[in-house]
């Protein structure tokens, strides 16, 4: 199931998962900026924000969020104090905290902007292994809107695991709302993974105001035998393939 990411407890026993080689803390924060991963920025009372890494300054040592100036959420941000981001890379989740985050404003555009981390946590995940999908392939997820039966839909995808899969919709479509249950969708990742599944929408997390549009994070469920295996094998595919661009980046 996807929801949104809470951060993990980061004490002395996560000290086997702490990076705090310069270098490396670089690394795993342009490869959030280069991929456009999204990152969940948190607080500890609760307010939640889900955008992407804008830019890295690793000279300045700041890096920057993108942020809608509309949000109501980014106040809340700055005067917490106290920030945590998380953020998925294939099998490893990130976290690191968002010190002296600060609202940045300037050219008819918005970013939150934070000290570069000393350190960042990394977690391997141990429930259902999520790739985000290559975009060549055009994965796509076909259905009728639920508010509107007589509109089809055709959404992309942005993420999958076993367990369910992020949609990208685009400003230009009615909303959807959390809870919603959809049946007889049609999923087609690429032209060798073609499979029918029911999907209950989760959550809808904003993107960044470039990208425009929201991220739908939902549930799958109603896989025959067939459509599982199916499935495997697509997701084994992409880290594979994954891996390979890595190496030859």
């Amino acid at each position: 199931m996807f929801r949104n990411s809470q951060p993990a407890p980061a004490d002395d026993s996560g000290a086997d998962f702490r990076v705090d080689a310069p270098a490396e803390v670089v690394r795993l924060l342009k490869s959030l900026l280069d991929s456009a991963t999204p990152v969940h920025l948190s607080t500890p009372d609760g307010t939640s924000y889900t955008t992407a890494v804008l830019t890295l300054d690793p000279v300045q040592r700041r890096v920057s969020f993108s942020a809608n100036e509309s949000a109501p959420q980014l106040h809340a941000l700055v005067e917490a104090g106290e920030v945590t981001v998380v953020a998925y890379l294939d099998s490893v989740k990130l976290q690191f905290e968002a010190a002296g985050l600060v609202e940045v404003r300037g050219g008819g555009h918005c970013a939150l902007q934070a000290q570069l981390p000393d350190e960042v946590f990394r977690f391997q995940r141990r429930n259902s292994f999520r790739v985000r999908t290559l975009p060549r392939s055009s994965p796509t997820v076909h259905l009728r809107h639920p508010s509107i039966p007589d509109m089809a839909l055709a959404l992309r995808v942005l993420d999958v695991s076993s367990g369910g899969c992020a949609l990208f919709l685009p400003d230009d479509v009615p909303p959807l709302s959390p809870g919603v249950t959809v049946h007889g969708v049609r999923v087609e990742l690429d032209p060798h993974t073609r499979f029918e599944a029911t999907l209950q929408l989760c959550h809808v997390t904003s993107l960044n105001p470039q990208t425009g549009g929201v991220r739908l994070g939902c549930e799958m469920s109603r896989l025959d035998g067939e459509a599982q295996r199916t499935l495997q094998r697509y997701i084994d595919h992409t880290q594979k393939r994954r891996r390979l661009l890595s190496l030859d980046g």
